[in-house]
């Protein structure tokens, strides 16, 4: 188990794929560790060099004295790159980790090549979420209702058994001060006003029946100067491990997409991208000759 000596603190890290691989470092939300991002490391980790990481009291790294900021979380997640030796990186983070994305990107633009925000958000303003993280933050206690808490979050993450098992065993290290901190963030931090300055590509990956979600999405979408957004048919909020596969293809696409000169019509990427994936919703990718901009793609199973 690879640790990081990271601003006076230890990092749990692994890195998964080849030297080669264009890197991106993946960053989770509250509560759920590196584990989140299993099948990343298995499916993305044959063409990147997937780097994933457990934040501060979080999973094998050490717990902090400081409170979790995104700020905080931001400066460890280059610190991490530094002691890799790595000098540019995609970021990828999901629902809390994805505002820590856009934070990383605003802060320390230099060092990323383009962001993943993956149920993700700038702000947290609707009434519904906004009180289950006060709950959260009440239950992220030493006591056996934080034992509840993690048997909640990562049931609702997992696809499987087994999957449940090691995320809950590896989110049972979880340092309740830390969880706290972290999710208190969500209802302080805004960055909506500031995405404009974020000048890298960045995808935006929804599930369609992740409702709540939607407007923030949108948000995001139309905020952010170079921003694609693809919707995964009949998913809901825990993307990354319940709908691997399709969010792993879109990463996959998107980025190869990038490597094309001519960015400017970025819709017509993104729609390439979308035929690709379903050829059958949206024709092939020679015979369209749409010149409607569309601003959402939802990707068929």
């Amino acid at each position: 188990m690879p640790w990081a000596n990271v601003n006076e603190t230890s990092l749990h890290y692994e890195i998964t794929g080849p030297e080669w691989g264009m890197p991106i470092l993946f960053i989770h939300p509250p509560l759920l560790t590196l584990e989140a991002f299993r099948y990343q490391k298995e499916q993305l980790g044959v063409h990147f060099r997937v780097i994933t990481f457990d934040i501060r009291g979080h999973g094998g790294s050490a717990s902090s004295k400081q409170s979790l900021s995104y700020k905080l979380i931001s400066q460890d997640l280059i610190g991490l790159l530094d002691f890799l030796g790595i000098e540019e990186a995609f970021l990828c983070g999901y629902s809390t980790g994805g505002t820590v994305a856009l934070e990383a990107l605003l802060t320390h633009p230099h060092r990323l090549v383009g962001g993943i925000v993956v149920s993700g958000m700038s702000e947290l303003t609707d009434t519904y979420n906004r009180i289950r993280v006060w709950l959260a933050i009440r239950m992220a206690n030493p006591s056996r209702i934080m034992n509840f808490l993690i048997r909640a979050i990562t049931y609702g993450n997992a696809d499987k058994k087994t999957t449940y098992q090691e995320l809950k065993d590896h989110a049972l290290q979880d340092k309740a001060d830390n969880v706290r901190s972290y999710f208190e963030q969500s209802l302080r931090y805004n960055c909506t006003n500031s995405l404009s300055k974020i000048q890298q590509p960045v995808l935006l990956i929804y599930g369609e029946k992740d409702v709540d979600f939607h407007p923030y999405a949108q948000i995001l979408h139309t905020g952010l100067p170079h921003s694609s957004l693809f919707f995964i048919k009949d998913a809901k909020h825990p993307v990354p491990i319940q709908n691997a596969a399709r969010m792993n293809d879109i990463i996959h696409l998107w980025a190869d997409s990038l490597k094309e000169k001519e960015q400017k019509e970025r819709w017509k990427l993104d729609l390439a991208i979308a035929q690709k994936l379903n050829p059958q919703l949206y024709g092939n990718v020679h015979e369209s000759s749409s010149d409607a901009e569309p601003s959402i793609y939802t990707q068929e199973q």
